[in-house]
């Protein structure tokens, strides 16, 4: 992304819906960046615009059918009448008039602006003004509504756009200055009022401070940070003033990645589009020759022709035909897909991959940073003739003047340090642990090696954990122990759950012992689980379930899982904690990085593609039965524009609904 970003993100977002929008005069932004479909003030302004001109020909098209049938007038009669219907028509078929001169001026002659004006300007030269009028206005109001729907399934992805400040208050010595977020450095402080978004990567410089998160992860629980932990552009600070040092230039951020793969969403097609596009193409000129057919061919057979008879079935059926129901709502679903999935805090890059979690029947998933927190804690202590409070204090204390995470998760497990603690002679063993006296008294902690070095009994049952387990020894005594493991994250075994009830495989793969990984694999139920890979194992793990034609969706964080990532039909990041090579690699990004999330991005696709197959079924179902009326004259222009925009809206209603669905 470039500094352009702000001034170029309205174009870009609209293209994300230029497959289902077909005149949407009403959504519209100026120069400078500024969406007026999300500026309050002009939202009821915007609306009315919107459907004033329907609503006009509406009341015209309502007075001219009463002064036809129950209101006769002797003046409502010739060029008066047909008149009134040309006034009637001019609101809702001018813009249509428009687009299809346009799209003649483009050199496509047959697209569903050309069937409407056939069709209704048709009706007109036979004297049906009054379905003339209705065809081209409910054509109209259908296309209101699709905007409205395309809207709606805008909304979710549109405010991520709006996620990131432009200007940052930044420590200038003792003062402080505004300065635009793009020329800020790494390295520089960033002062955080409380409400005010962070614009750029950071760390966190104050003891604590309290983030609501939701626009990067979907959540809306607010996300506690200690002092040197990461920070995220697009988190808003909630209580007090807090200093953030950066650690990402403006354009390397995690929201500025987000934002770009939002904007090329869908860019990639599912195929189900990319046949509906297609066949829309190939259709639209047979239906035009069909209706020719209807007109002229019963010329030759009918003994009675009487060539306006003939030509009101053709129209009918040019307006039976047309197939704007499912080249809307069929895009339309999979936006409202992508942007139901942005609500929940899962980005997916493209339709497609909606359709490819729909049909994913293994989940393979890595350990640590997917499953687990990547993160040594101490899980269990275990004490021998002293009190655990004294093994932890003694045991921290002498870990204090050790770098090793292991040795950290025990400093970080006694919360704060006995400052009576005298700690002296610190012998550090290489591979083993730490040697040292505290308060005069000898104290060895380390794994099970140290303690046979120095001939110290201790529970042989150790030797049999898959686990780290850190022992120690007071005066050359077995005096405890401390179990250290990767935590699993809190929602692992209920993901797994969650895939299993809908018939999905899971399989664990990891770099780690084999032993941690089936313990793991056995806590959380997990199929199938193999240890001690390398990264080429990993991928020829995805190759061997890929060669026996199974959907395979690939879970990871780490750099060394971008090219398994890459391999599996869908390759799903972990993108709170993820890499950034791996975001980069993957179809499908979790932002929260809660593996919950995964059964949540299969339900979606799943989803989105039942409501796009009930609007395809419907469509083609009516369509075909009033056809087959209108063909053979049993059909009106009435029943047409059921056919042709009732379908449609019903189908953008259905669309639309996949937003107010619970996915969890």
């Amino acid at each position: 992304m470039n500094n352009k970003f702000k001034e170029d993100k309205n174009i870009k977002i609209d293209k994300l819906d230029s497959c289902c929008s077909t005149h949407d005069e009403h959504s519209h932004s100026d120069s400078d960046g500024h969406d007026h479909d999300h500026d309050h003030s002009h939202g009821d302004e915007s609306y009315f615009q919107m459907f004033f001109p329907s609503v006009i020909s509406f009341c015209l098209l309502l007075i001219g059918i009463a002064l036809d049938n129950y209101f006769p007038q002797t003046w409502f009669t010739g060029w008066i009448r047909i008149g009134w219907y040309i006034v009637a028509y001019i609101p809702v078929g001018l813009p249509v008039l428009k687009e299809t001169f346009e799209s003649i001026k483009n050199g496509e002659f047959f697209s569903e602006f050309s069937l409407m004006v056939i069709a209704t300007l048709g009706a007109f030269a036979i004297g049906q003004y009054p379905e003339g009028v209705a065809v081209m206005l409910f054509y109209g109001i259908g296309e209101n509504f699709q905007g409205l729907a395309v809207k709606r399934a805008k909304s979710n992805i549109k405010l991520l756009l709006d996620q990131r400040p432009d200007t940052a208050t930044v420590m200038d010595g003792e003062n402080t200055i505004s300065k635009k977020a793009s020329e800020i450095s790494i390295g520089e402080i960033i002062q955080l009022k409380p409400g005010e978004k962070l614009a750029l990567d950071g760390k966190l410089l104050s003891e604590s401070a309290t983030f609501n998160t939701a626009a990067l992860t979907g959540e809306s629980k607010p996300d506690s940070k200690k002092k040197n932990e990461s920070v995220l552009a697009g988190m808003i600070n909630l209580n007090t003033v807090v200093e953030v040092e950066v650690t990402t230039a403006y354009t390397d951020s995690k929201l500025s990645k987000i934002l770009e793969m939002v904007q090329e969403a869908t860019a990639k097609k599912a195929p189900t589009e990319l046949f509906i596009r297609k066949f829309a193409k190939l259709y639209t000129p047979i239906v035009v020759y069909l209706a020719l057919a209807i007109c002229l061919v019963p010329m030759f057979f009918v003994a009675h022709y009487v060539f306006s008879d003939w030509l009101y079935r053709a129209l009918v059926f040019l307006v039976i035909s047309c197939p704007c129901a499912l080249v809307i709502s069929i895009p339309l679903g999979y936006f409202g897909g992508i942007g139901a999935a942005s609500k929940n805090g899962i980005l997916f890059k493209g339709s497609n991959f909606l359709d490819i979690m729909a049909a994913v029947q293994v989940v393979v998933l890595d350990k640590t940073g997917t499953l687990t927190k990547g993160v040594f804690t101490v899980q269990k202590v275990v004490v021998v003739g002293i009190s655990e409070d004294d093994l932890v204090q003694h045991t921290a204390a002498l870990e204090s003047k050790s770098t090793h995470p292991v040795g950290t998760a025990i400093v970080q497990y006694a919360k704060a340090l006995d400052a009576t603690l005298k700690i002296t002679d610190v012998e550090e063993i290489a591979g083993h642990g730490l040697k040292g006296k505290i308060n005069d008294i000898e104290i060895i902690v380390g794994n099970v090696k140290l303690m046979k070095r120095f001939n110290i009994n201790y529970d042989l049952e150790l030797d049999k954990s898959p686990f780290t387990i850190i022992v120690v020894a007071i005066n050359k005594v077995y005096s405890g122990y401390f179990l250290i493991a990767d935590e699993i994250k809190e929602d692992a075994k209920t993901a797994i759950q969650s895939l299993h009830k809908i018939n999905v495989k899971t399989v664990m793969l990891s770099g780690d012992k084999q032993a941690v990984v089936d313990a793991v694999a056995k806590e959380l139920n997990i199929d199938s689980a193999y240890g001690d890979l390398l990264p080429e194992n990993k991928a020829e793990q995805v190759e061997t379930l890929k060669s026996q034609n199974l959907k395979v969706a690939f879970v990871g964080d780490g750099v060394n899982d971008a090219p398994v990532i890459a391999l599996a039909d869908a390759g799903i990041a972990m993108g709170g904690l993820g890499s950034d090579a791996t975001i980069e690699t993957a179809d499908i990004v979790i932002q929260n990085d809660q593996p919950s999330k995964i059964y949540t991005a299969i339900n979606i696709g799943k989803q989105t593609k039942r409501i796009v197959w009930q609007n395809i079924t419907m469509a083609f179902v009516v369509k075909a039965v009033v056809l087959i009326l209108g063909a053979g004259g049993l059909a009106t222009m009435w029943e047409a524009v059921f056919a042709d925009v009732g379908v449609a809206l019903v189908a953008i209603l259905n669309a639309v609904r996949i937003q107010r669905m619970n996915f969890k």
